[in-house]
């Protein structure tokens, strides 16, 4: 494998030091071979010890692979069926206009019930942002909760994908129903030990000692980061596994083995076989028909390089996480982080790419991070008689007209994209007015509906 190790690293650097990452663990395999596995950065900050692939991270909602590979295998020994309906294992009066959600709809985010929020609500509230606390312990607890939100159905079960984390709690409730084992006790005995993670532990459990494992971190907007709290995730089965990237690639090594020896060889392929597609869209004028990411049991599917990438990402605020392979090549590669800033499945795209021998320029991602970088910055008119700053702003572009004491802010979407134009709109309550980013050679100006500015100096940082 030809792999530019140096340009995988500025990449890590440069995108740690913009959003102020604390710590990243990489690692990449080949068939079952570690080619490449490093920390980044700190997994202690204040007492400055360095990340490394033996520290432990929050893998989050990647857990939601193990979950589906648990219900695969119970699959297997006869123990359920995919079609039955979720009300054989668990109380649960959910009928999404009248059908029954099954646990195929489970796995694949199409129960008809979107999005309710628990996990945001307990984490934030964790960590003292905002949320709420929930008095949520048990599979119970969640079934009590959730028999509540009858009349918050959109679709019915199978129509839709709305990214559900309660229907992953169900589907603990379902193993621990059917073995009579907790959850975490399941996965332990049936899928950690036989792949030799026999250091991986759940959020609340105590780790192995000696363990390496990262402090997390909350990073404010616009302050320094500060130490979190690895909060206990209930039952777990939607995010609560802890992990670290040497130990990852051992269970990347069983997606491709086509998962031997833990499920049937179709067991795999009906784990990985794309269902639903998510509600993702490129933008047309910069990405043309770009074929959206489909969901398929815990884990996504989606095109990549002229492959297929297979994986998922994860996030409790205080650690994120991704683990993707493309099997095609025979090539995982496992990202972990204790902070959310830059998408560590972004790292992980940029990894594989490499490692493709592929240029990380043609990712759809990179190219729009450089169309950005094209036009942030400081603006001024003639002789500075106003100054304007753009920067990006939650996947858009955020320009603010500098005063003291009353700024404006608006809000620009990029709606044409064009060599050396880009043409935008600004949102400013019901107006949106015309903008424009022009390229000559190194200068670049800007017309913002009446005014015409030119870049004094890109943004740093």
């Amino acid at each position: 494998m030809n792999f530019d190790w140096k340009q995988l690293e500025e990449f890590i650097q440069e995108r740690m030091r913009k959003t102020r990452l604390p710590g990243v663990s990489l690692a990449l395999i080949e068939g079952e071979e570690a080619v490449y596995a490093r920390g980044y950065g700190f997994r202690d900050v204040e007492k400055a010890l360095p990340a490394t692939p033996h520290t432990f991270y929050g893998i989050g909602s990647v857990t939601k692979s193990f979950t589906a590979l648990a219900v695969l295998k119970l699959e297997e020994a006869g123990a359920l069926n995919l079609e039955d309906p979720v009300h054989r294992f668990l109380d649960l009066r959910l009928h999404p206009f009248g059908e029954p959600v099954r646990v195929h709809h489970l796995l694949t985010h199409t129960s008809g019930l979107p999005a309710l929020a628990y996990a945001e609500a307990l984490i934030r509230y964790a960590q003292g942002t905002s949320g709420q606390f929930l008095p949520l312990s048990s599979v119970d607890d969640f079934l009590a909760w959730l028999n509540g939100a009858e009349d918050w159905v959109e679709t019915r079960p199978g129509e839709r994908w709305f990214y559900l984390n309660e229907g992953y709690i169900l589907l603990g409730g379902i193993v621990e129903k059917l073995t009579g084992k907790p959850f975490r006790e399941y996965v332990r005995e049936e899928i950690l030990k036989p792949l030799g993670m026999e250091k991986s532990f759940f959020l609340g459990e105590e780790p192995t000692p000696g363990v390496e494992w990262a402090t997390p971190y909350v990073i404010p907007s616009q302050a320094t980061p500060r130490p979190g709290k690895a909060m206990p995730i209930p039952i777990g089965s939607d995010g609560g596994l802890v992990s670290s990237v040497s130990e990852l690639t051992k269970y990347l090594a069983l997606f491709l083995r086509q998962g031997e020896p833990l499920i049937r060889r179709a067991s795999y392929k009906q784990m990985i076989q794309p269902r639903v597609p998510l509600p993702h869209k490129p933008h047309p004028s910069f990405f043309g028909d770009l074929v959206v990411p489909l969901y398929a049991y815990g884990l996504m599917v989606q095109p990549f390089l002229g492959y297929s990438l297979v994986g998922h990402g994860g996030s409790v605020l205080v650690y994120t996480a991704y683990l993707g392979f493309v099997p095609e090549r025979g090539l995982g590669v496992a990202v972990l982080a204790n902070g959310s800033g830059y998408p560590m499945g972004q790292i992980a795209q940029v990894a594989l790419a490499l490692a493709l021998g592929e240029d990380p320029a043609k990712l759809p991602f990179v190219r729009w991070e450089k169309l950005l970088d094209s036009v942030c910055g400081i603006y001024s008119t003639y002789r500075g008689g106003m100054r304007m700053s753009v920067r990006p702003k939650g996947g858009a572009l955020e320009a603010v007209q500098e005063d003291r004491e009353a700024p404006l802010s608006y809000i620009l979407t990029v709606e044409e994209i064009a060599p050396n134009r880009v043409g935008c709109l600004a949102h400013l309550g019901d107006r949106r007015l015309p903008v424009e980013f022009r390229t000559l050679g190194k200068e670049v100006e800007l017309v913002f509906e009446r005014y015409k500015l030119r870049r004094e100096a890109p943004l740093v940082g």
